[in-house]
């Protein structure tokens, strides 16, 4: 009895095996390869997929992610004959996972041997200052050129960097020299450049502490002057105005002598008159006495004469008492 159930057991854990050798899980971002009989059947994306038993085989498992592979350094030769050791980096990603399963046996390999003879011939082209300062340029035209070549294989090159440039070891020493001359050139330039900085401010400085102290000068001179011109017509004005009170007070006080000197002959002609009349004198000795006052006054400073109408007219008198004559004479 239990002999008759060993045989359909072993049948049933044989299928179960085979069943579950047969189910293949395909991760994210990954891709499969499944083979029938040794040809290419198909590509099994990210999921589950079921073999066909003893027919069907999942022969490769793709990494569709990015890759990143670092090369050993590569002996390469300048345009001025210095060799150097330079060592790349590549990313590249796999665009095609039956191309590059069956375009290309190894890959990897070829895109290292691909790498070093680009580089060669870029660097050939070179000279060892430009292959210093060139890293953007090289890196551009090695990414285009090994993603030209690389197209067929199903794989797409992202970037190429060059990671390492060493060059010789006395080439190294020469350059660290050179280095330190132009450092050392470079600080006593500016060292220069700052003491005739230094001289040409303090050039200005002093120009325009001339130029200050000449206007502090001429501006010290115009007020000067402008205080003598000041101070002169104030003290010609104080003399004019001196002079012309002087004048006044002269002018006012002449005035006030002649005035009194014609009120006092006016008021002894007064009294003269009135002793006149009271004596009964007669008019031709009044004349003559009047004419000797006058003669009188004419002796004095006086400018002006004022002369009774009387005076006047006995003048006026004498007068044709010399016109008679001189008409008798003729």
């Amino acid at each position: 009895m239990i002999g008759n159930l060993v045989i359909p057991i072993l049948i049933i854990v044989v299928a179960i095996v085979i069943a579950l050798s047969c189910v293949r899980v395909v991760k994210q971002s990954r891709v499969g390869i499944i083979m029938r009989l040794g040809k290419f059947r198909k590509v099994a994306d990210t999921g589950v997929h079921f073999l066909v038993p003893f027919l069907d085989q999942m022969s490769y498992i793709i990494d569709l992610r990015e890759n990143v592979v670092d090369f050993p350094p590569q002996p390469v030769i300048t345009k001025d004959n210095v060799t150097m050791q330079i060592d790349t980096v590549v990313y590249y990603k796999i665009t095609d996972p039956v191309r590059y399963v069956f375009e290309i046996a190894d890959a990897i390999t070829a895109i290292e041997n691909l790498t070093a003879t680009t580089l060669r011939n870029l660097i050939g082209e070179l000279d060892l200052d430009e292959t210093l300062t060139s890293r953007d340029v090289i890196n551009t035209k090695m990414r285009a050129i090994l993603d030209e070549a690389t197209d067929k294989w199903g794989i797409k090159v992202n970037r190429v960097e060059l990671k390492n440039i060493m060059p010789p070891h006395d080439i190294q020493v020469a350059m660290e020299k050179q280095m330190r001359a132009e450092r050392e050139r470079r600080e006593a330039i500016l060292q220069a450049e700052g003491n005739k900085s230094a001289s040409i401010l303090q050039a200005e400085g002093e120009k325009q502490s001339a130029i200050l102290r000449a206007e502090a000068k001429k501006e010290a001179m115009i007020r000067e002057a402008e205080g003598l011109k000041e101070s002169s017509i104030l003290k010609a004005q104080g003399e004019a105005e001196a002079v012309k009170e002087m004048a006044i007070a002269k002018a006012q006080g002449e005035a006030e002598v002649i005035l009194k000197v014609q009120e006092a002959t006016a008021k002894g002609l007064r009294e003269v008159l009135s002793a006149m009349k009271e004596s009964d004198v007669d008019e031709r000795i009044l004349a003559l006495k009047s004419i000797e006052a006058l003669e009188k006054v004419a002796q004095g400073n006086a400018t002006k004469l004022v002369l009774p109408s009387d005076t006047v007219n006995f003048l006026g008198t004498f007068k044709g008492i010399k016109e008679v004559l001189s008409d008798d004479k003729n």
